[in-house]
């Protein structure tokens, strides 16, 4: 028994000596790793490089850009739209005085005329290169007529509560009609303005805009 057990148990060498050559060689999982051939690595492609002088040239430019759109578009609306003026002297006290500052909006007349009642700035019809700030106080068609510096428009008294007793002129004038495309306009200081009892009334295309804030001085602002 002892024998045959041994016999048994040699049987394996035994059999692994009668198999082909080829079954000894290790297994491709059994060699080395340096034995192996891996994929070459692909390289990944590098990103160009941009100088620092290109893309500060590039930064200045977009600013010189932006600035150039920034004046174009505070021009249109300069031109088109509203105007910063500034009051000089005390023709319309005490609703505005001197120095105060002023948005005009200059778009509302293209659409629409002038109101009795406005605050408009205009060009000087004896000098255009100046402007004046001056209060619509008739329209084309109306009749003017003054009697000891007290305004009637078609003969009914102005309401002119805005005008302080002590700035009352006491002059005359008229009976005088509007023309059409004029308005006629006085200063709420009657005794310290030159306006459409001077040098008549005015053509709409001498009105710039109308007057709708007071931003300066900041305690006084207003809107008109």
């Amino acid at each position: 028994m002892d024998n045959e057990v041994s016999a048994v148990e040699a049987a394996p060498y035994e059999l692994l000596l009668d198999t082909p050559s080829t079954a000894l060689e290790p297994a491709a999982a059994e060699l080395p790793a340096s034995a192996v051939e891996l994929p070459a690595p692909v390289p990944e492609p590098i990103a160009p490089r941009t100088s620092a002088w290109r893309r500060a040239g590039e930064e200045i430019v977009a600013a010189v850009q932006t600035l150039l759109s920034a004046a174009v578009y505070a021009t249109l609306i300069v031109t088109f739209c509203v105007q910063v003026a500034r009051v000089d002297g005390l023709s319309m006290a005490p609703t505005l005085e001197d120095q105060d500052r002023l948005i005009v909006n200059k778009l509302v007349y293209q659409f629409g005329d002038p109101q009795p009642g406005d605050i408009v700035m205009l060009y000087y019809p004896v000098d255009p290169d100046k402007m004046f700030v001056k209060r619509v106080i008739a329209q084309e068609g109306d009749t003017v007529r003054i009697v000891d510096g007290r305004v009637y428009v078609n003969e009914l008294p102005l309401a002119d509560d805005y005008v302080p007793s002590e700035f009352r002129s006491h002059d005359d004038l008229g009976p005088t009609v509007v023309q059409p495309g004029y308005y006629f306009v006085l200063g709420d200081h009657r005794n310290n303005s030159l306006d459409s009892r001077h040098w008549g009334p005015v053509p709409k295309k001498y009105i710039v805009g109308k007057v709708n804030v007071r931003w300066w001085p900041l305690q006084d602002a207003r809107l008109f």
